[in-house]
């Protein structure tokens, strides 16, 4: 049988939309499929927000989350970032301000995996980014640093992330530097943490960032992520703020 005109023209409208919704979901989020064609995001300008400030960080027993919070706080927002992805500069600046605010009133607790598949080649910016986070988690002072990061995505001097700028960045959170953070960053001395973290991200079955997840559920809106009213909205809708 043939299909009827309105059948047809159904079907190419069912495809479209599809693909509308393919191409919105790609336009807020950096892709993991393709580690060495794929083209970051475009980087975007945002503000220090000093959000995250004082916030306990430490390493889960699993060696390569990064726990930001009370452990036993009784919601968990599971965030996976990849340094040099703009969309997790938006995130952060935008739905991650909303986390931070929670975790501080001991509602909700954070777990971070960084990823590093943005790398192009011999510009391994997000290896080298990574490797700084972990050497500020050493100090006390990942978050603050992780806020720092992010913050340069719009900056010309951030792009690949070479040693002496993470360094420059390392100067702009208090207590911060010194020879053990230098030496760390200098040498990439969590260069293996910064691959098994990968490989946690590859097996979590995650493909772009940032991938979030609130007490185990997905979350999509796009919109919520990154506006901090919105996502504060969100998680009092499931009691985590």
């Amino acid at each position: 049988m043939t299909p009827t005109f309105f059948a047809r023209r159904t079907g190419r409208a069912v495809v479209a939309v599809l693909t509308a919704a393919l191409v919105a979901a790609a336009a807020t989020a950096c892709g993991a499929t393709s580690r060495t064609t794929e083209a970051p995001a475009p980087r975007v300008t945002v503000s220090p927000a000093g959000h995250a400030d004082g916030l306990p960080a430490a390493l889960a027993k699993d060696g390569t989350t990064v726990v930001v919070g009370r452990p036993d706080a009784p919601h968990t927002v599971r965030i996976s970032v990849d340094p040099q992805c703009g969309y997790c500069a938006k995130f952060e600046t935008g739905g991650g301000e909303a986390v931070a605010k929670a975790v501080r009133a001991g509602k909700l607790k954070a777990e971070y995996t960084i990823a590093s598949f943005l790398d192009r080649g011999e510009t391994a910016g997000s290896t080298r980014a990574a490797n700084a986070l972990r050497a500020a988690l050493e100090q006390g002072r990942f978050t603050e640093y992780l806020e720092a990061v992010f913050t340069a995505q719009g900056s010309e001097e951030a792009q690949g992330f070479s040693n002496a700028y993470l360094l420059k960045l390392g100067s702009q959170v208090k207590g911060l530097r010194g020879e053990a953070f230098d030496k760390a960053v200098n040498d990439l001395s969590y260069k293996s943490w910064v691959e098994k973290s990968l490989k946690a991200f590859e097996a979590s079955g995650e493909r772009s960032v940032p991938a979030v997840l609130l007490d185990g559920k997905k979350i999509e809106d796009g919109d919520a992520l990154f506006n901090a009213p919105a996502f504060e909205g969100l998680l009092k809708e499931r009691g985590a703020a």
